[in-house]
């Protein structure tokens, strides 16, 4: 029996608490228009893996608003404390050998991140700052990253099971709560994409299947808090109860 008190109720209790501050910011994916949102986290491990082909180690990393004053409101209501919709700028530190020019090393990783920001997110990025922290003696081999556990829920109801059947929906979650809230008229998802799946677009989709299937043709706000590559998957317990997956691309 599990009581209130409970060292097993604690723990879990504990580990909900890392999985939500584990996030980071909740970033604006698209424009005013498209009512989705992606955990900081989710979209650096993107742009993590982006980088290992730019001869670079890539450290720290922060994406921020560009300009926090001049970003406009949402259509549609966002995620509690979620960024505006606005142009976004990266933020990084990086390790590089002095085998070419660093200017060059450093154009390259810059255009490795854009392009992963853009084409496997849909990130808007003005800008991408980048200081180079330690000259290395090598080229820095590809290391293999711990992939970061995400709560995984099954599908009930008509919103979560129309959007876990959406093409690049790897999972519903769970991280800031239920997968699924409703409430005057507008339904917040929380899932997980696949890693061959552009993030935004497989929230434009969620967001049009789930007006279309709800009553009442809500408006619907996508939280995207992992993306994950299919080899990184990690099955539920047995049973068919609520379980964990590896997210990583």
């Amino acid at each position: 029996m599990t009581t209130a008190d409970s060292p097993d109720r604690a723990e879990g209790w504990t580990a909900a608490v890392r999985q939500r501050l584990g996030l980071g910011r909740l970033l604006p994916l698209g424009g005013t228009a498209d009512g989705a949102w992606i955990a900081e986290r989710a979209a650096a491990e993107v742009l993590r893996d982006a980088a290992t082909g730019s001869g670079t180690v890539l450290e720290t990393l922060r994406i921020t608003l560009a300009d926090a004053d001049g970003a406009p409101a949402p259509v549609v209501p966002g995620p509690p404390s979620a960024l505006p919709p606005g142009p976004l700028r990266i933020e990084a530190e990086f390790s590089a050998t002095a085998r070419r020019p660093l200017p060059a090393t450093a154009e390259a990783l810059r255009s490795a991140l854009l392009t992963a920001a853009g084409e496997r997110l849909g990130l808007v990025v003005a800008e991408v700052d980048l200081r180079v922290t330690e000259l290395l003696d090598e080229e820095p081999a590809r290391g293999e990253r711990s992939p970061a556990e995400v709560r995984e829920a099954l599908p009930d109801g008509v919103a979560a099971t129309t959007a876990a059947a959406v093409p690049g929906v790897v999972s519903l979650t769970r991280v800031l709560g239920s997968a699924v809230r409703s409430g005057a008229g507008h339904v917040q998802v929380e899932l997980a994409t696949a890693g061959d799946h552009r993030a935004l677009d497989v929230a434009r989709a969620v967001r049009e299947a789930v007006t279309a299937a709800v009553p009442g043709s809500p408006t619907v706000t996508v939280l995207v808090t992992a993306v994950v590559g299919r080899d990184r998957l990690r099955p539920l317990h047995e049973g068919g109860g609520r379980g964990f997956l590896s997210a990583g691309p």
